[in-house]
């Protein structure tokens, strides 16, 4: 969690665009040392104690459809290093070659068993995993698969200072995400112009007022967005 030294960021990150988020957080490198203990401590109590809803969830699924329990995709991560989320799958298998890499209100991909717990959000709970190993962190930008980072702006390359996040006020605002691009003629299209930008509003404002207070209120807002 605490930042590289700024000539050891990769090429693509070290601009003026991004220097200023840079500075900001290299003044909080305690609060980013007690974020990754929290982090660690929180997502190994939490496995212990949900262990019995994944056995539960993992039998559900596998008794609903054929494939594997997790989806394991390629997603970006700090300092654009790329890494597999682990998720509970609620799409038919191999979904991605079926179809576009966002998913849309309705998709015909998504399972019987996967409609319902994509809709009190259990399917995220295996980041937890991803959490623990420090792929993630409980509060931050939500990670992108590769061809939406290729994307991003020079500015929003500030969001890859930090591990990729499980939950963030763009996540909360844009909960109901797929419903925006539903209708759509290019779900993939409409996500990179119209979406992301969007989202990025509130990712980088989180790096510029970044507290661990901050992210504490941002968890609670998120467990009663999901209740």
């Amino acid at each position: 969690m605490i930042l590289q030294s700024w000539d050891k960021l990769p090429d693509n990150m070290r601009t003026k665009e991004v220097r200023p988020y840079y500075d900001l957080l290299k003044k909080h490198t305690f609060a980013l040392i007690l974020k990754r203990c929290f982090d660690v401590i929180m997502s190994l109590l939490l496995l212990i104690i949900l262990s019995p809803v994944f056995l539960v969830l993992a039998v559900w699924i596998k008794k609903d459809s054929e494939g594997p329990v997790f989806f394991r995709q390629v997603r970006v991560t700090q300092y654009g290093r790329e890494f597999r989320i682990f998720k509970f799958r609620t799409m038919v298998n191999d979904a991605e070659k079926k179809g576009s890499l966002v998913t849309v209100s309705a998709d015909a991909r998504i399972t019987a068993v996967g409609k319902k717990i994509r809709h009190v959000r259990l399917d995220e709970i295996p980041q937890l995993i991803n959490v623990l190993t420090g792929d993630m962190t409980f509060v931050g930008t939500r990670p992108e698969v590769p061809e939406y980072v290729k994307a991003y702006t020079k500015e929003m390359m500030a969001t890859l200072l930090l591990p990729a996040g499980v939950t963030s006020e763009a996540s909360i605002q844009y909960k109901d995400e797929d419903d925006l691009i539903s209708s759509a003629k290019n779900p993939g299209e409409t996500y990179i112009k119209i979406v992301l930008p969007q989202k990025m509003h509130y990712n980088l404002n989180a790096i510029r007022s970044f507290s661990l207070g901050k992210e504490l209120k941002t968890l609670g807002k998120t467990l009663k967005a999901v209740s």
